[in-house]
């Protein structure tokens, strides 16, 4: 029945040229899938896991108060929620490190301005939301309800990576010894990415520059007044901070504990930001001179305004500054294109720009001041940098295990005709790969990608199907050489191995069903599915049209 069917289609010119308009419509239709996002790229997709972070940064200079009235709405927010198991608040500090936080700079926390609330979850087997489709869905909320509460505050969702840790999806590095015009250029770019559709969690990873007052006793003063610099910085640490007094001994310590004297915050805070409200705060603090007369702090310490010095960051002995961004279920690569495109539109008033060349920082811009002349460099890096990283490899060592195939089989066959027709019919099965990840995002909740995963399954996809063709060609070359008509031999040889083919294609389906559910291995298990079955029609229908016309398949003569 199929030997029939297949030599009709083998007999026919006007068959044989419809088959093959469908195979090279399918193909190129597959291709337009990427431009037209259809199916989205992406390194690795959301991994479920029962524990996430948020990470709260308030402006520079805010006071723990504040940092505490936008954690304690996030926290009213997260106790609604029936699959958080307990929360942990770490103020003024990073939690302890976890596996994203070993990039992220938690440990370098250390401001009244920082929080990180450590959210643990039910077990993943047990709920039904995965970690990642709660985080999506919290976002919106916790940033509309909390963080207006102080202006400017960044509130950003932190899962544990799937892959290789980075420090954000997006990661924008502003080079420059401008440090000035380098916090400029950065802040300019952390609002082209905000109005980036996709990307959230934006934030300038730089510290604001503010006014703070420096306290500085007047050592000439404090000798008139009967004073000693130590009396007078005792009471400064008193009044603004706090300071040991004491220590005391325990059995269970083998070390003194230190008894520590802090005044109220009440007492301690100040009635405005103002500088007057800093000095009405001195004069109401007093101490007794040797004489045993009381002597206003006021009038022994000077208040000197000056500006916040900001953390400066290096990489590779250059000063940069990092705007960081995380996408919102979407791939990283078509952010980063419009963003890009808006940053060579908006920056090209000011600057003279140069694109880097086909490289490893391939989305680098090279920026120079059309007045100064001063050169700065933003480069792309982050989960993005490592997607194309990975992409690319993987690009490689398909294109290498192509050309290793080809050769293999031309010294088998002594023919580049049949290794071509091999290699075509293996690489056609590319189609199946992607329409597969297309149907697999029309069924799941969530967006379903061509990952790392993919890619790997797709080079073990060649393998398999050019197995199938050289099951074809073998046993048709064979009954060839016998006598037969190429044209029957062709139809006869898909009939017969048609079965062990399918016998074949069934296996690797069912074992690959195991995979097709997993959130990592997921892209691997419908890439080996689809293009298992892509690869059964070309080998059965496309590749014997490309026998019959191959003069490489007549009959030798001895």
């Amino acid at each position: 029945m199929f030997e029939k069917f297949v030599y009709e289609i083998l007999d026919k010119k006007s068959k044989k040229l419809l088959v093959m308009i469908l195979t090279a419509v399918a193909f190129f239709a597959s291709l337009l899938m990427f431009p037209t996002k259809a199916v989205l790229a992406k390194m690795l997709p959301g991994k479920s896991d029962n524990t996430y972070s948020i990470y709260v940064d308030t402006p520079t200079g805010s006071s723990i108060e504040q940092t505490r009235k936008v954690t304690g709405c996030i926290v009213d927010i997260l106790k609604k929620e029936k699959e958080i198991a307990n929360i942990s608040l770490f103020y003024a500090q990073g939690i302890p490190l976890d596996y994203a936080g070993l990039v992220k700079g938690a440990s370098m926390k250390r401001t009244e301005n920082v929080a990180e609330i450590s959210v643990n979850l039910t077990d993943k087997h047990h709920r039904d939301e995965p970690s990642f489709l709660m985080t999506q869905r919290l976002r919106p909320l916790l940033n509309t309800n909390c963080a207006n509460i102080v202006p400017d505050t960044v509130i950003k969702m932190v899962e544990q990576p799937a892959g290789p840790p980075t420090l954000a999806s997006i990661v924008v590095e502003v080079h420059g010894e401008n440090i000035e015009q380098s916090r400029q250029l950065a802040l300019e770019s952390s609002k082209i990415l905000a109005n980036t559709e996709g990307l959230v969690d934006i934030d300038v990873m730089a510290d604001d520059i503010y006014d703070k007052y420096k306290l500085i006793p007047n050592k000439e003063k404090i000798a008139r007044s009967g004073l000693a610099i130590k009396q007078v910085n005792n009471i400064l640490y008193l009044a603004f901070e706090g300071m040991v007094i004491a220590t005391k001994n325990s059995a269970n310590s083998a070390e003194q504990i230190p008894i520590f004297l802090v005044l109220s915050n009440d007492t301690k805070r100040l009635s405005s930001n103002s500088e007057d409200a800093l000095r009405s705060k001195l004069s109401s603090l007093n101490l007794m001179n040797m004489r045993g007369m009381m002597v206003p702090l006021s009038e022994v310490v000077e208040l000197k305004k000056v500006n916040s010095s900001p953390m400066v960051m290096h990489k590779n002995l250059s000063r940069m500054i990092n705007v960081v961004a995380e996408t919102d279920m979407v791939s990283q690569v078509y952010p980063l294109l419009e963003a890009r495109d808006v940053m060579l539109e908006q920056f090209s008033d000011k600057y003279d720009i140069e694109k880097a060349g086909f490289s490893t920082y391939m989305f680098d811009l090279y920026l120079t001041d059309k007045k100064t002349g001063e050169e700065f460099l933003l480069r792309w890096d982050g989960e993005m940098k490592v997607t194309l990283d990975t992409f690319r490899d993987l690009g490689a060592a398909f294109i290498a295990a192509l050309v290793l195939i080809f050769f293999l089989l031309v010294i088998y066959y002594k023919s580049f005709a049949l290794s071509g027709i091999i290699l075509l019919g293996s690489f056609l099965s590319l189609m199946g790969v992607i329409a597969g990840h297309w149907v697999a995002d029309l069924v799941t909740e969530q967006t379903f990608f061509l990952t790392a995963t993919s890619l790997i399954g797709f080079i073990a996809l060649m393998g398999i199907s050019s197995r199938n063709s050289l099951l074809l060609i073998d046993f048709a070359k064979s009954l060839i050489d016998e006598g037969m008509d190429k044209r029957q031999a062709v139809a006869h040889a898909a009939a017969t191995r048609a079965k062990p083919i399918m016998l074949t294609a069934v296996a690797i389906i069912l074992g690959s069903a195991l995979l097709a559910s997993d959130p990592v291995f997921g892209g691997l298990g419908v890439a080996l599915i689809s293009g298992t079955v892509a690869a059964v029609f070309v080998s059965l229908l496309f590749v014997p049209i490309l026998m019959d016309n191959s003069k490489a398949m007549d009959k030798q003569e001895d």
